[in-house]
């Protein structure tokens, strides 16, 4: 009998703390219309100080069993993407374990930046596949704000914090083509110094700065995630008419639309969040997702696309029957 991973459940966490555009232009040389025209952000969410990604993903990884009718029992591992852990070791996968009480199993961070949730979810999957683990949380979480140079008002303006979670389940494969239907990993090192952090993270060390050069990476984004989109139709024999739903990285939304002009979706078949909550990194796709399957946009059934890009370049989508 084949097992497919079956996505259950979601969830997410926002920081308390509202920070507008026109917050930032009181200590950043900006305005509100300059970054709106730009990339479509209107806010961002900051995070406090005992809101680490540890304290992040815990609450987001809460949310998701509940979501899922799961308890903490039923979690056999715990694979977190962060590019801003709160330590160099224990990794901050095995700190939400120890948060939410998972007694036995597994956890481990997953460091792909702003595609690092593909990446978990294509890992949870393959362990599922291979009857390594039952029940997976697969967790993005996010603290960009430590880590940004405010003095670079490209940048600084784009990112924002949070943390996004799913939970996969082990199911029957045999007869139905619900759950992740296959995942597709990228990456082109090469290309690394276009977007990266000139330091190390961690919680009592000191962090470096986030370094971009917006025209490249958008350049490339747009024809890597395209190519990704592509890839999984093509793996799963569908055309992009099969598709309900879009669930892109929120970095900016002149890629997100023109990547749902790409697939001929609609707007509203495109699941958006960046001019609420800015680029969360790693924690962008699993909150959007979280947010369109709470307000019953996206229900069971539906053809979930998922896709993402960040420094390294690293990229990937995923196939999803809800």
């Amino acid at each position: 009998m084949p097992i497919r991973s079956i996505l259950a459940g979601a969830g997410g966490y926002l920081p308390e703390r509202i920070v507008t555009n026109d917050e930032l232009a009181r200590t950043v040389d900006t305005s509100d219309e300059w970054i709106r025209e730009r990339t479509g952000i209107k806010q961002r969410h900051f995070a406090g100080p005992h809101e680490t990604a540890t304290f992040m993903g815990t609450e987001a990884a809460r949310a998701a069993l509940a979501h899922a009718g799961a308890e903490v029992a039923d979690v056999d591992a715990v694979i977190l993407a962060t590019s801003t852990p709160d330590q160099a070791f224990p990794s901050t996968a095995v700190r939400v374990m120890a948060a939410l009480g998972v007694k036995g199993g597994f956890g481990f961070d997953v460091a792909a930046a702003c595609a690092g949730f593909i990446y978990a979810l294509s890992v949870a999957d393959g362990m599922i596949r291979a009857g390594q683990a039952k029940g997976v949380l697969v967790i993005g979480s996010e603290v960009y704000s430590r880590i940004l140079n405010w003095e670079d008002r490209g940048t600084c303006v784009l990112f924002g914090d949070g943390a996004g979670a799913v939970f996969l389940r082990a199911g029957d494969g045999s007869g139905t083509d619900r759950g992740i239907l296959s995942t597709h990993l990228h990456a082109q090192g090469t290309l690394g110094d276009i977007l990266y952090v000139d330091g190390a993270v961690g919680q009592r060390g000191k962090p470096g700065h986030l370094v971009m050069n917006g025209r490249e990476v958008f350049r490339h984004a747009v024809t890597r995630l395209a190519e990704a989109v592509d890839e999984a139709l093509n793996a799963n024999n569908l055309t992009r008419a099969d598709i309900d739903w879009l669930v892109p990285h929120q970095a900016n939304q002149r890629i997100i639309d023109g990547m749902g002009r790409k697939l001929g979706l609609a707007a509203e078949r495109v699941v958006v969040t960046v001019d609420r909550h800015a680029n969360t990194s790693a924690a962008s796709v699993p909150l959007a997702l979280n947010e369109a399957c709470q307000d019953g946009r996206i229900k069971p059934g539906d053809m979930v696309l998922l896709e993402a890009l960040g420094g390294g370049l690293v990229w990937g989508s995923a196939l999803v029957r809800m």
